[in-house]
Parts: C-alpha cells; sequence; structure tokens
C-alpha cells in the first residue's frame, strides 16, 4: 500500500484530471483536478467510471463494458460532472498488463484547453498590434525629425561657406557635427524598429569588396590618426574581388564596430581581418575580426553588449555617448547574413569582435574549404583570446617606461597644439588619453593630470600652459 501511495500523491498536484478504478468498474483514486472539474468533491471515489464517462463505459456484471481502447493515446471523451452537465476531454487510459487490476485514467479539458489557446492567440495579436503601432509610431517621429535636422544641417553648410570670424565658425561647426549625431542616432532607431517588426530586407547586389573597404577604411582613418592609433586592415588573399551580398550593411557593421573601437581606445591600435572560412554551393563565408587594445569589458557584462538599448555601464552613455542600440543591430543584421557576432573582452585589455557572413561568389571557385585561411582566421583569433593584449600596449599603460613617457610626450605635443589652435575639443581628446596614459603614475602627477584637464574643460589658455609646462617635468 506504501508503494501506491508513492505512487499516486505527486499526481494530486498535476493540473490533468487524474482518476485511478478497478475492474469492478470503482474509482478508488482521483486528484484534485478531477475533483474539483467534475465537482464530486471526495465523493468522486466510490462512484463508478460509468457515471463519468456514460457514453464509453457501461456498467455491467462483471464490472463494466466498454469499446474504448486502451493504452493507444489519447482519445476524445465526454465527461460528465455530478449535475449531470458535460464537457468535452482527451482522455488516455491504460491498464495494468499483468492482471488488469486497476486502470488509469488521465484526461485534459478541451474546452479550458480551446479557451486558453484562444486567449494566447488574442494574446498574441494584441501584442503584433502594438508592436505595429509601435513601429509605425517610431516611423513617424524620426521622419518628422530628420526633417527639422537635415534643415538646420543643410543652412548651417550653406553658412559655412561665407566669410565669417572665427567664434562664428566654431560654433557652426559644432551645430553640423551635433546634427550628424542627431541622424546617426535616427538612423540607428529606424533600423532597430524595423528589424524588430521583421520589416528589415536586405538587399544583395555585386560589388567590389577591397574597394567596399577602402571606403570603410577611410572613414576612420583621420580620426584613428588624430588620437594616435595605429589602424591595420588585412584582407585574405583568398577572398574573391567581388561578392553578391548587401554592401550597405557589412559597411554598418564595420562601422559600427570600428568606431566603438574608436570611441573606447585611447592608446595601441585597432585592426581588422578578413578571412574566407568556407566556400559551399556557390555561397562563401567570410570571417571578421575586428580588436582594440581599449577599456575592455568584464566577463560577467559580456551579455549585455548586444541587448537593445543596454550599455555595459550607465556611466558609459554620459561619457561616451551612444543609445545602445548599435551592436544589438548589428547582431540582427549579421544573422539576417546566416552568420553569428561574438566578442572577448578583458578589462583594461582590449576587445575582440569576430563575426561571419555568408554572401554569394562572382567567381568560379574550386568548392573547397579553404584550410589555409581558416587556420590562419582561427589562429589569429586564438591568439587574441590568449594574449589579451600586445606587449607594447601594456608597456605604454605602465607609468614610467619608455613606451609610456614616449606616448605622453607625444599625446602632450598635440593637445598643447591643439590649444594654441583654440580646438578644445581636440585637445579634451588627446588629453583623456593623457588621462589613461597616468593612470599607475604617482598622486603629485595625477593631482598635475586632473589640474590640466579641469583647465581644457574651462578652456582656460593660462592654466592650461602652466599644467603643460609643470608636468613637462615630470618627463
Amino acid at each position: 500500500m506504501e508503494q501506491d501511495k508513492g505512487y499516486i500523491f505527486p499526481m494530486d498536484n498535476a493540473l490533468e484530471m487524474v482518476l485511478m478504478f478497478d475492474r469492478m468498474g470503482e474509482i478508488s483514486y482521483a486528484n484534485a483536478a478531477a475533483k474539483q472539474k467534475l465537482e464530486y468533491g471526495d465523493d468522486l471515489c466510490g462512484s463508478h467510471i460509468s457515471d463519468i464517462f456514460p457514453g464509453t463505459f457501461r456498467s455491467a456484471e462483471r464490472g463494466f463494458e466498454t469499446e474504448f481502447i486502451f493504452g493507444t493515446g489519447t482519445q476524445q471523451l465526454v465527461a460528465y460532472r455530478k449535475n449531470l452537465t458535460c464537457f468535452p476531454v482527451e482522455a488516455r487510459i491504460v491498464s495494468n498488463e499483468a492482471d488488469c487490476d486497476f486502470y488509469l485514467c488521465m484526461a485534459n479539458d478541451i474546452l479550458e484547453k480551446e479557451y486558453l489557446t484562444r486567449e494566447v492567440d488574442r494574446i498574441r495579436q494584441e501584442a503584433d498590434e502594438a508592436l505595429k503601432v509601435k513601429s509605425e509610431f517610431v516611423a513617424n517621429v524620426t521622419h518628422e525629425l530628420r526633417t527639422p535636422v537635415n534643415g538646420i544641417l543643410g543652412n548651417v553648410k550653406e553658412m559655412l561657406e561665407r566669410e565669417m570670424d572665427e567664434p562664428t565658425e566654431k560654433s557652426l561647426r559644432l551645430i553640423e557635427r551635433c546634427c550628424g549625431d542627431m541622424n546617426k542616432i535616427i538612423n540607428n532607431i529606424l533600423d532597430f524598429s524595423k528589424l524588430e517588426a521583421g520589416k528589415f530586407i536586405l538587399e544583395p547586389r555585386k560589388f567590389h569588396f577591397r574597394n567596399m573597404l577602402d571606403y570603410v577604411k577611410a572613414n576612420h582613418i583621420n580620426k584613428l590618426t588624430e588620437k594616435g592609433l595605429d589602424f591595420f586592415v588585412t584582407v585574405s588573399p583568398q577572398i574573391p574581388e567581388y561578392v553578391i551580398g548587401d554592401e550597405l550593411r557589412i559597411v554598418q557593421i564595420l562601422n559600427n564596430l570600428l568606431s566603438n573601437a574608436q570611441k573606447f581606445t585611447s592608446v595601441g591600435k585597432i585592426s581588422v581581418e578578413i578571412f574566407k572560412t568556407a566556400q559551399v554551393n556557390g555561397k562563401t563565408e567570410l570571417f571578421f575580426i575586428v580588436s582594440d587594445t581599449g577599456i575592455g569589458i568584464d566577463e560577467a557584462d559580456k551579455d549585455k553588449l548586444f541587448q537593445s538599448f543596454s550599455q555595459v555601464d550607465a556611466s558609459i552613455s554620459r561619457k561616451y555617448g551612444g543609445t545602445g542600440l548599435g551592436l544589438n543591430i548589428c547582431k540582427q543584421l549579421v544573422e539576417l547574413m546566416n552568420g553569428r557576432i561574438e566578442v572577448e573582452s578583458r578589462k583594461n585589455k582590449g576587445s575582440t569582435f569576430t563575426f561571419s557572413i555568408w554572401v554569394d561568389s562572382c567567381e568560379e571557385d574550386s568548392g573547397q574549404l579553404d584550410d589555409v585561411s581558416k587556420a590562419l582566421a582561427a589562429t589569429s583569433f586564438k591568439s587574441r583570446q590568449e594574449a589579451g593584449e600586445p606587449e607594447e600596449t601594456e608597456d605604454i599603460r605602465k607609468y614610467g617606461t619608455p613606451e609610456n613617457i614616449e606616448g605622453l610626450k607625444k599625446n602632450l605635443s598635440k593637445l598643447i597644439l591643439c590649444v594654441e589652435m583654440e580646438n578644445w575639443e581636440k585637445a579634451e581628446m588627446f588629453m583623456e588619453t593623457i588621462k589613461q596614459l597616468t593612470e599607475e603614475a604617482p598622486p603629485e602627477a595625477k593631482r598635475i593630470v586632473l589640474r590640466l584637464k579641469m583647465a581644457i574643460q574651462k578652456e582656460n589658455y593660462e592654466k592650461v600652459t602652466a599644467g603643460f609646462e609643470e608636468f613637462k617635468k615630470l618627463l
């Protein structure tokens, strides 16, 4: 009997109705769901199975008669409540194969199941409608925002063609830059909205792969050079000259990753490497590696990177700007191209983003996997995972090393040149690099750097030059 209880009692909290009856048709066990749905309460035990399923079971001298086929799957029956009202169920009844001492019936209320299905469909439909309304709203708002922003930008560009004094030109350049940043944010929100609504369509066409990379490089080389960063782009010779894919979206992914790398890297280098890793039925898999020696992130925060409207730390958006949409858009674009994107990073050691995409080939290829390129890609990526950061970057961050002193002198000379030209925005950029290069400096040096940073923020020429001379004496 104890074994029976151990077998039965776990069923008591089951959502489906569970009944147990013997060869005479007498119900010996009913779980809570059966007692509630059949409205018998505790009186259910002792009742005959024909009371519950009169259309399927009939009372007889030897217990019951039925045409029900036991143990072959679910069948639709009609169950009767105590008040003789009925409802359809899906039931499965199994017997003790040894001697048919007892039968176990498990039944689900079809009406309840249909109701829940309708509720799920209704909620899904409401969610789809809400998403559609939101997408239309976002599209309308971004369109309305873009019109005045482009109007301001057009007028500013027209004014910049005229002769004017330096302060006015500086203000107009600032407005021009703000309008450009606003347009980038608007485009990100619009892309995200389309991707979320499933209305984003890729537009593949034939394009020259290396010309596309030259365009990407030209977009970033000036800013990277201004920050004193090295920039390398390496393309495997096995990659075809022409491929068929959505050039605009590949450029968008690379631009986003490189903009992030440039934003979060003050010293060291940024590199892009591309390999061909597979060739299947006229389609080519391209593997991209974008690495930097920037601030990096903790292992625990990696999952936040690709979430929408999410950044690793709230202070990042305050310090560096951004909506937190860029990497989420990259992830969805890569997945639309049948690839995947991943990141390896270490705090204060840099980050390496890798992603793969599939494009159509324009040329006759061997159709075989390029083992050399695949090995090169794997080795390159593995070396970044193991090394984390080049040795020279380690040295330049360590205050007092020859590499560190050289980096400080180089950035100080660029900083004072920007100050002399009253380009305070670029001066702040070099100041941020100097601040990172002096993180391990003695307290006295850190205090001088802090005063210099405050003077630059206040655009105080006298205090900047005094701080510059004071800091130079320490080098």
